[in-house]
């Protein structure tokens, strides 16, 4: 059994999905049946439920969350007859627990700029590249860079340049940018090797 933790992980408990137009977002992303979608700091898990129903029963998500409450509380949602979700409570700063090259799509939905203000977003994509195949899709929801809410202060936001600068050091090629509501936009980079 994983050790309780006793404060929350930055962010934790709060989910972007009820503010972004979804079908927008899975529009853009473009999943595919029998892909495999991984949901980088997952939370509650509402993307990766939504994901789970567009791959099908040939795909298969991975959800990692440090946050336990949320995990479980994705783990009986998923229980009710759902068979290719695979969850994970870990740190992703130190690993995620899925083997090298197995990704197709992943996401980070609001997490990056934690990560940026917790100091782990290098180690944090050392993983994602990791997991990740060649021309894998990773798709990046952030909060606009202006005052909230929702969303955090705006200091600690993160601008489309910024997102880009930081992924762009690990080898990824933005593809495109969408808004996907009034306070996000999303981000789609194509990894290259």
């Amino acid at each position: 059994m994983t050790k309780h933790h006793e404060t929350k992980p930055t962010g934790a408990g709060k989910s972007s999905f009820r503010l972004i137009d979804s079908a927008k977002f899975f529009r853009e992303l473009d999943l595919n049946k029998g892909a495999t979608f991984l949901d980088v700091a997952c939370g509650w898990g509402a993307y990766s439920l939504a994901a789970s129903d567009i791959i099908g029963k040939d795909g298969q998500v991975y959800a990692v969350d440090l946050w336990e409450e949320g995990i479980l509380s994705l783990r009986n949602q998923a229980g009710k007859g759902i068979q290719n979700i695979t969850t994970f409570v870990s740190d992703v700063a130190q690993s995620i627990p899925v083997e090298n090259d197995c990704v197709d799509v992943c996401l980070m939905a609001t997490v990056l700029h934690d990560f940026v203000g917790d100091k782990v977003d290098r180690q944090v994509m050392k993983e994602i590249v990791r997991v990740m195949k060649s021309e894998g899709t990773l798709a990046i929801v952030e909060f606009k860079k202006k005052d909230g809410p929702p969303g955090p202060p705006k200091p600690i936001r993160l601008s489309p340049e910024e997102v880009v600068k930081i992924v762009s050091a690990f080898g990824f090629q933005q593809n495109r940018y969408t808004e996907v509501g009034p306070d996000n936009y999303l981000q789609i980079f194509i990894k290259k090797d």
